[in-house]
């Protein structure tokens, strides 16, 4: 390998097909995030008649599974790579099979009973989980791998932040809308599991093309490269890989911890919106307007995170958002008092800082994978994102238990759908506190592993200047 071809890709500018094919891939993605964990519990709670302690924990099961196979994905990812020069093969497999078992985990009717639609639900979803792992696993992957620039990584993640929240803009007011449309829930919730599953697979499919101009970029593995299809036979080797990828990288620790945390926070509100919606705002239709305050200010702020952290690194542009985001979601906790229409300025306060705190991360883990390589050579990438996968997935997953947690610990009353109930008003305390003073604990614990995170510009292009 010469040691001039590395920092000739690392000045070279992605093209502009390469930057959209890419971000489409975050309408499956933001898709895919948005829907289960804003519908799936309230789904499960308020239309099959599943008590909600019950449904968190069908949500949670589906995700402890994506953690036992997201690094087996991210190891055989890699090998996929050094047998044939390109990821797409999962990320293709994925894309094609998400669809049928997305719209299976909403065609379960409420007359089948709690058992048997509790039981059909989790495992359709187990289904759309393991399809969607084949796609994200790789998919994280790729920017490590189309660019060694500081800059060019931030742009690429920037753009595909913008299509995320857009993503989480059309999925997350516009599901709900089609749950409605046929005015019956047994039929609106089939019509929304079709047509959203339909939309995050085409997404899939479109970024997919992308993993052949990481294949045309990155350089050839050697005799000695992990990438070798004979390492990491066994399932205990693929597992022990990553977890040698967390023991050795210091930055990668911090990172994940941060975002596992924040995930964790932003998914206990992800999951507590429609309850917010129904019985604190009193109109279930809400949760629309709750996504347009959270995304729309966040589709504007994304740029200007991207040039934020092109001045002052992304480490710190990523802490200024999590400050934002505490500080935001902390003052919705007014509302156990004073409920009323001012909780969206507070969400559209969340929602700036939350393009920083879907973009910054995404933009500096394949500076931590290019930091890695100079010790421990290319062709890991893949184990490195499916830990991340697999700790991403944990947050979220946790964030649905803790929702659902809360409302069976104030007495939260489960319904089959269309059946007027009254709530008590500690269930209510319970849903205001799970969407305010929870997430922002969480992320004030967050702040802790990112004061450890040690990578700055100058050690990324250090690390992008010398052949791994």
């Amino acid at each position: 390998m010469s040691t001039g071809a590395r920092p000739e890709r690392a000045s070279a500018r992605l093209s502009p097909r390469t930057i959209v094919n890419y971000a489409i891939g975050s309408l499956g993605t933001g898709g895919y995030a948005t829907l289960p964990g804003l519908v799936l519990t309230y789904f499960l709670t308020d239309n099959l008649g599943v008590a909600a302690l019950a449904a968190g924990l069908i949500v949670t099961s589906a995700k402890v599974w994506d953690v036992i196979i997201d690094p087996l994905i991210g190891a055989a990812s890699d090998r996929q790579l050094a047998r044939t020069g390109s990821r797409r093969g999962f990320m293709v497999t994925g894309a094609l099979t998400l669809p049928v078992f997305f719209a299976l985990t909403f065609a379960v009717p409420p007359s089948w009973g709690p058992v048997a639609s509790a039981t059909c639900v989790l495992l359709a979803f187990l289904g759309t989980a393991t399809a969607f792992s084949l796609f994200q696993v790789p998919y994280v992957a790729l920017p490590a791998e189309l660019t060694r620039s500081y800059d060019e990584r931030t742009r690429l993640l920037g753009w595909r932040v913008v299509v995320l929240t857009a993503a989480i803009l059309l999925f997350g007011a516009g599901g709900p809308m089609l749950r409605r449309a046929t005015g019956d829930p047994v039929t609106g919730y089939l019509l929304m599991g079709i047509v959203a599953g339909a939309a995050i697979g085409i997404g899939m499919l479109v970024a997919s093309r992308t993993a052949t101009d990481a294949a045309a970029t990155a350089a050839p593995p050697t005799a000695a490269s992990p990438l070798e299809p004979a390492e990491a036979s066994s399932l205990r080797d693929q597992y022990l890989s990553g977890f040698r990828a967390l023991r050795r990288s210091i930055a990668f620790r911090a990172l994940l911890g941060t975002f596992l945390l924040q995930a964790l926070a932003t998914g206990t509100m992800l999951a507590g919106a429609q309850y917010v919606a129904t019985w604190v705002l009193r109109d279930e239709a809400a949760v629309e307007l709750l996504f347009v305050a959270l995304v729309g200010p966040a589709l504007l702020a994304t740029p200007g995170w991207t040039a934020v952290a092109n001045r002052i690194g992304k480490e710190r542009a990523f802490f200024g958002a999590s400050i934002l985001f505490l500080v935001a979601s902390a003052t919705i906790t007014i509302a156990v008092w004073a409920p009323g229409p001012w909780i969206y300025a507070s969400v559209a306060v969340a929602g700036v800082s939350y393009a920083g705190l879907q973009s910054l991360p995404m933009a500096m883990l394949p500076d931590v994978i290019s930091h890695d390589e100079r010790t421990s050579g290319p062709g890991q990438a893949g184990t490195f994102t499916g830990i991340w996968t697999a700790g991403e997935t944990v947050g979220f997953a946790l964030g649905a238990t803790a929702v659902a947690l809360m409302l069976a610990a104030t007495g939260y009353v489960s319904r089959v759908a269309s059946v007027d109930t009254v709530q008590p008003d500690a269930a209510v305390t319970g849903i205001v506190l799970s969407f305010s003073i929870l997430p922002a604990v969480l992320m004030l614990l967050s702040l802790i592993p990112l004061r450890r995170y040690p990578l700055r510009r100058s050690d990324v292009e250090a690390s992008t200047a010398q052949p791994a």
